[in-house]
């Protein structure tokens, strides 16, 4: 009997010895599971932060980005400085300024240097502001802000330059430019095939390249063709 009872604790305590072992290991393995997840969490939570920090970096401007686009907006305002004959320095303003700013490169060619000295630049008593330049003229109907301003240049503006009478008929003792018939320009010069055409407050020019005839036209009233002398 004590044998078999002895048998039977001796059982009892090996029984009990491997469950206790086996719930250690279970332990165990429950902690190496949590320490597992806690790292994949862990370089999951840094992944993603960096992938955060990558995409906010992508789309924010760096400082060079943004002085860039600074500057480039300042370009497009405010005055210009040009070099006009003799290197005299010549300062564009107001609409004039942004006319020349927006003008294409073959219109900036056939302008020229601008030329200097009062008469060439300067706002008439009707408020038109000009400035001449070599081969044009820049011309609005005033110097406010956002008034358009136009190119004149070539044939056409040597013809709006001839005192006209009121009709538009060349007349020595007529006027010419702004203050003569046509008034001031309300378009640049525009071509197509050989003609070319720039339109005014009164009326309009048109040149003809290949006959060299001009025709001037003042509140419909078309006068007889000229010949261009260039």
């Amino acid at each position: 009997m004590s044998r078999t009872a002895h048998g039977r604790t001796v059982g009892m305590r090996t029984a009990g010895t491997i469950a206790g072992l086996s719930a250690v290991a279970l332990v165990a393995a429950g902690c190496a599971n949590d320490t597992d997840d806690a790292a994949v969490s862990a370089t999951t939570t840094a992944a993603t932060s960096a992938a955060t920090e990558s995409s906010a970096a992508a789309d924010s401007p760096t400082a060079a980005e943004s002085s860039a686009a600074t500057s480039g907006a300042a370009e497009e305002s405010g005055d210009v400085v040009l070099t006009g004959e003799r290197g005299v320095e010549v300062t564009l303003t107001g609409p004039i300024a942004d006319k020349y700013r927006a003008a294409s490169d073959a219109q900036r060619q056939e302008l020229g240097q601008p030329l200097t000295g009062d008469h060439n630049a300067e706002t008439r008593d009707s408020g038109v502001v000009f400035q001449q330049f070599q081969g044009g003229v820049i011309v609005a109907a005033n110097n406010d802000s956002g008034t358009q301003a136009y190119i004149v240049s070539g044939p056409i503006r040597d013809a709006w330059n001839i005192e006209r009478n009121a009709q538009g008929a060349p007349d020595s003792s007529g006027t010419n430019g702004s203050a003569g018939p046509l008034g001031y320009p309300t378009s640049d010069v525009t071509t197509k095939g050989n003609v070319q055409t720039a339109t005014f407050q009164h009326g309009a020019i048109t040149y003809n390249a290949a006959t060299r005839m001009i025709e001037v036209t003042v509140n419909g009233h078309v006068n007889p063709a000229e010949t261009v002398s260039r």
